[in-house]
């Protein structure tokens, strides 16, 4: 890997965890890059995955305050992300280069659709107090997050928009405290497989330090970003910029 490519990785991280501070769709920006320095589909989704992880840990580890009294809670839905997480990058594994080059650009269409029309962060947490007064978590939530985690094993763009749109309105937390658990689950799930990549797959590691050092730095400044950025606005043109990478993705898989 030359410097170039290097600085290159390191500032797509920076993009990548500001967008996934802002519309949780981090991997628009970080798979691609991926790609653009040569690496196949399936190498770079694994590396992807596994520079994820220090992204998740510094997220979790600032999300002590916003834990305390969740922990029952925590351990049911990481055990199901945990799960999640193993059978997803199972099927990544069994999966042929080639469908999985095609398969892809229905993942991040369907991502970026997710994101567009889906609902502010804030108006999910008022609309699941309203809902769950008594903060009594249904028992089907652990199922519904094992099956989320295992597209995040599997892919993972908009895992995280899906599993906080899910939390805040199942369990009437709010927004710090459902994202707070939400950084959880999906840290489990990426961790887990990101060891199942590391022992079965061919992780560009070269390219994952730089994308992981980006990520953190990017994730350290997404909160500031957010609490200044318009939403609406920056969610809209990051769906946009989904689709568009999408369909280019699709002209080179299908001609």
């Amino acid at each position: 890997m030359t410097v170039w490519e290097f600085a290159f990785l390191v500032l797509a991280g920076i993009g990548s965890g500001l967008i996934g501070s802002i519309a949780g769709l981090a991997s628009l920006i970080s798979y691609p890059a991926l790609l653009a320095t040569g690496l196949p589909p399936v190498t770079a989704n694994v590396t992807n995955t596994l520079a994820m992880v220090l992204n998740g840990v510094g997220a979790v580890s600032a999300s002590g305050p916003e834990l305390k009294g969740q922990g029952r809670r925590v351990l049911r839905l990481a055990g199901a992300g945990a799960l999640g997480g193993a059978t997803g990058a199972a099927l990544l594994l069994s999966t042929p280069s080639s469908a999985f080059e095609r398969i892809v650009p229905f993942l991040i269409a369907g991502a970026s659709l997710a994101l567009l029309v889906s609902r502010p962060a804030h108006d999910l947490a008022a609309a699941g107090a309203l809902g769950h007064p008594e903060h009594r978590d249904p028992w089907w939530l652990p199922v519904a997050t094992f099956t989320v985690a295992i597209y995040g094993g599997y892919f993972g763009a908009a895992a995280g928009v899906m599993l906080l749109a899910m939390f805040l309105l199942t369990t009437g937390e709010g927004l710090p405290r459902g994202n707070a658990v939400r950084n959880v689950v999906l840290g489990i799930a990426n961790g887990v497989a990101a060891i199942g990549f590391i022992v079965f797959a061919s992780i560009a590691w070269s390219a994952a330090l730089p994308l992981a050092i980006g990520l953190f730095a990017g994730g350290r400044l997404g909160p500031r970003v957010v609490r200044r950025a318009p939403q609406t606005l920056l969610r809209r043109l990051i769906a946009l910029a989904g689709l568009g990478l999408a369909a280019y993705l699709a002209v080179g898989a299908y001609t």
